[in-house]
């Protein structure tokens, strides 16, 4: 799907089966975003993969809202693996990775400190 936004550069341009568009730079495979531009290639493809250290690199970029995007269908992680975020003082929003996108670009556009762990569709 194609998303746009004025002044995109560093926002999530278009996402689809297996890849990211940030600006004019692709991304084939999971990544994490934050609102500063900042893109981080992430190895976690399916919930199923996620570890504690995959959420612990979200939370080293010091966000103010984080969003988790599953893929092609919400999925929630079980709560244990969301505890680092609530030690941190930190909320999860989790949706699918769609939603996430269209979120992040949104939190983005208003400044917020928003960072977004996006496992790719498909």
């Amino acid at each position: 799907m194609k998303l746009h936004l004025d002044g995109a550069a560093t926002r999530i341009s278009s996402y689809g089966p297996g890849y990211f568009a940030i600006g004019e730079r692709v991304v084939r495979r999971g990544i994490i975003i934050s609102a500063d531009g900042t893109v981080t290639p992430w190895p976690p493809v399916v919930p199923s993969d996620l570890e504690e250290e995959h959420l612990r690199r979200i939370i080293a970029c010091e966000p103010e809202v984080v969003l988790l995007g599953t893929g092609a269908r919400q999925t929630f992680p079980p709560p244990e693996l969301l505890r680092p975020f609530a030690e941190n003082g930190l909320a999860v929003e989790v949706m699918d990775t769609p939603a996430a996108c269209r979120t992040f670009n949104v939190l983005a556009a208003e400044s917020r400190e928003v960072v977004a762990g996006l496992l790719p569709i498909g």
